[in-house]
């Protein structure tokens, strides 16, 4: 199996899951992306195509404040933040 099969495979999964996931203006999809350094977060409405909110553990206010970006610790400080600006 090479590179392109895989990257086909992952657009299908990812067309799957998302004919039945929507996000709306009464209940926001929350999109989570966690790279191995850091965390990143939204919440989305997808009838407007709009973002409502965004955090990540790259803000300035986190860097200071939490130890490593990348941890559990770092996740729930990210989640708070988001949560803050919800």
């Amino acid at each position: 199996m090479n590179s392109a099969d895989k990257a086909e495979q992952l657009t299908r999964r990812k067309q799957r899951v998302r004919k039945r996931v929507v996000g709306t203006a009464e209940r926001p999809r929350l999109n989570v992306f966690r790279s191995s350094a850091h965390i990143y977060a939204q919440i989305i409405d997808d009838l407007k195509g709009a973002t409502l909110a965004a955090a990540s553990s790259l803000d300035k206010s986190l860097r200071t404040s939490v130890k490593s970006t990348g941890s559990i610790e770092g996740a729930k400080a990210v989640g708070k933040l988001l949560a803050e600006r919800a």
